[in-house]
């Protein structure tokens, strides 16, 4: 039997085995999708382990990182970003790549985005990473970085630089000039936005928060509501990609959407 499966710690309350075997049965495939519980430490010896029957496997924290010299061949996007949350064979042997760039991308798309000109991004962490690709694909021009870490945003504003994209960093104070941009990705636990929430009611542009447990979070609840893409429809998103990558074949959409529990658990 083929297998794939989703690695990670904690992996307990993962929402991938429900969305890949919903496909797996409407696409007619006699596969199997589970969720280990693995750390960093037992990484290495979990790859080792793999055979042929692997079709690939999903990566949540905290190994999107630490999974990259453990490869043999990295895609340039995961690599500028130092995130890969999907392996899959390949001749040289495990490739990793990353569907979070293409969820973040068609989450914003099916909200209307069009021609956007400028974002923010509130965060600096993986996921932000993610948003700065997806940000440079989506043809954005101007990124604001706003991180309560100085350090970190320095590290995404250079990160912003080899995707082409003008960035500068912005102190972590709320206001709504910062929320005055054609998106805003958050990326912050949904307390950690809550100072932001007083100015979302007037923000003109799109949300996409990547937090979705609990839902609605304070800034959503706070912003126009048909201009916000949730976390679970990036979720959603990067699975239908890693779907199509490990099969071959179109995901069914509607099958893995219909999957989803309400917006309320589960994390991945």
């Amino acid at each position: 039997m083929t297998r794939a499966g989703v690695l990670g710690s904690p992996i307990t309350h993962s929402l991938s085995p429900a969305l890949h075997r919903a496909a797996y049965s409407a696409l007619q495939l006699d596969w199997s999708y589970a969720a280990y519980e693995v750390d960093e430490d037992e990484l290495a010896s979990f790859l080792a382990e793999l055979d042929g029957c692997w079709a690939g496997l999903s990566l949540t924290m905290p190994l999107k990182s630490v999974v990259i010299p453990l490869l043999d061949t990295v895609d340039e996007v995961a690599g500028l970003i130092t995130s890969v949350n999907t392996v899959l064979p390949c001749p040289q042997g495990w490739r990793g790549t990353n569907t979070d760039v293409f969820g973040i991308v068609q989450s914003l798309t099916n909200r209307g985005v069009s021609a956007p000109s400028q974002a923010t991004v509130l965060g600096a962490g993986a996921t932000a990473r993610s948003a700065i690709a997806a940000l440079a694909e989506l043809g954005v021009r101007e990124v604001l970085i706003v991180a309560r870490r100085p350090e970190a945003a320095a590290e995404l504003v250079r990160l912003a630089g080899q995707f082409g994209l003008i960035s500068r960093a912005e102190p972590f104070v709320p206001c709504p000039e910062l929320l005055r941009t054609d998106i805003v990705i958050s990326t912050l636990p949904g307390s950690a936005a809550e100072p932001w929430a007083r100015y979302a009611s007037a923000a003109p542009g799109t949300l996409l928060d990547a937090s979705y447990h609990p839902w609605p979070t304070p800034l959503v609840a706070s912003w126009p509501s048909d201009r916000v893409a949730s976390g679970r429809d990036m979720l959603l998103w990067q699975a239908v990609r890693q779907v199509e990558l490990m099969t071959g074949q179109s995901a069914p959409f509607e099958a893995m959407a219909a999957a989803l529990p309400a917006l309320s658990t589960g994390t991945d």
